[in-house]
């Protein structure tokens, strides 16, 4: 039974071979590119390639290709075997590659008119855990907004390992699995203090920096200590169209960060705002307690000080920060290299406060909100 879209023709060129859709879809393939994505050159099981670049001919030459039911054969002028591609396949590279709904970024610049028990996703933890229905469109929202909370998470030391098992991997730092933030005598941490937090993400002197935090209150305070949030991504778009010269400078410019304490000794450089190679924002790395003394020459720090003291200066700026108060028993995760967190000062002689929090790794949230996609695409296909 033919599947997918009907293929209108097929045309070898030289160099490329041109199929077109009946839908008007027109995908052109290099013969390189064939040549290199052979089915045959596949592990049938895991899909893995048996066969290297330095394998491929420098110019392969398609010299037929026929049109069957559900695919196309080639026929190639140094080999007497027929490569069959499945036209589903090939439509598939013909278009833009699909945007995962998770991946659809969800700016918001202005914190303080967002009210996070509204625009934020939020879910029971039992919910999360039990229905993967609920727990793909939670993980989307997290990925998309940046940040995404649970409720009734239990109270107890082991509550937020419970709670993260079926979004992703604990990260295993200096810290431990989990750690502690409330207020201890000579903090080697200023978290670990009743202080106001300023806006920072966390560990940038790591290699990798932590992908996502979680936060679980066990015992919040009712006077102060209030959460503040504020999205890396849009302030650093801010700033690449109010004042590029600034946004040049930070995302050019690696700094240091260091950490040291009896059991850790960790550094690495990064600049502060961190692009991929087609030029988007993929991280923000600013956390004013850990840079160290930066490398500069002495004619480029007045303009790199500038740049740097504009960018803290939004940091502050009200208008950009969601101020929220977690409840006994609720959990947030957010990106940490994207979403920068504070809080408010606190009085700790009069009242207690103690959160527990973790890292997970990247790769494993993003794992498991495709696999969580990927089951729900299989159920919603029709039989064959």
């Amino acid at each position: 039974m033919t599947t997918g879209h009907a293929v209108e023709s097929v045309e070898v060129g030289p160099d490329a071979l041109v199929v077109r859709w009946q839908d008007g879809v027109r995908g052109e393939f290099a013969n390189v590119w064939l040549r290199d994505n052979l089915p045959e050159d596949r592990d049938p099981r895991n899909g893995q390639r048996l066969s290297d670049v330095a394998d491929l001919p420098i110019a392969p030459r398609v010299v037929s290709a026929t049109l069957t039911q559900d695919a196309i054969d080639i026929r190639w002028n140094d080999a007497s075997r027929v490569s069959s591609f499945a036209t589903t396949w090939l439509r598939a590279y013909a278009t833009a590659a699909p945007e995962r709904p998770e991946r659809a970024v969800r700016l918001w610049l202005e914190g303080r008119a967002v009210d996070a028990r509204r625009e934020f996703a939020w879910q029971a933890m039992n919910t999360i855990a039990t229905e993967t229905g609920a727990r793909l469109h939670w993980m989307t929202r997290l990925l998309q907004d940046g940040l995404a909370f649970m409720t009734q998470v239990p109270q107890t030391d082991g509550g937020i390992l419970e709670a993260m098992a079926p979004i992703g991997r604990v990260e295993d730092t200096n810290y431990g699995l989990v750690f502690d933030v409330r207020t201890v005598p000579q903090p080697e941490n200023l978290a670990y203090s009743d202080l106001g937090l300023g806006l920072h993400t966390d560990n940038p002197y790591r290699e990798p920096v932590p992908g996502f935090q979680a936060l679980h209150a066990l015992v919040t305070a009712p006077d102060g200590g209030a959460s503040l949030f504020a999205d890396g991504f849009a302030l650093a778009e801010h700033l690449r169209t109010s004042a590029p010269g600034t946004f040049a400078r930070l995302t050019g410019t690696p700094v240091a960060f260091h950490y040291r304490s009896a059991n850790a000794d960790l550094y690495a450089e990064r600049p502060l705002i961190e692009l991929s190679c087609t030029g988007s924002v993929v991280a923000v790395n600013y956390n004013s307690r850990s840079i160290a003394p930066l490398r500069l020459a002495a004619e480029d720090c007045t303009a790199y000080y500038d740049a740097y003291r504009q960018f803290s200066t939004l940091l502050r700026d009200q208008r950009f920060q969601a101020a929220m108060r977690l409840g006994d028993g609720e959990l947030v995760v957010f990106d940490n290299r994207r979403i920068l967190h504070g809080r408010t000062g606190f009085q700790s002689a009069v009242h207690a406060r103690h959160l527990r929090g973790c890292y997970l790794t990247r790769d494993s949230v993003h794992s498991t909100a495709a696999l969580l996609r990927r089951k729900a695409l299989n159920a919603s296909a029709p039989s064959p």
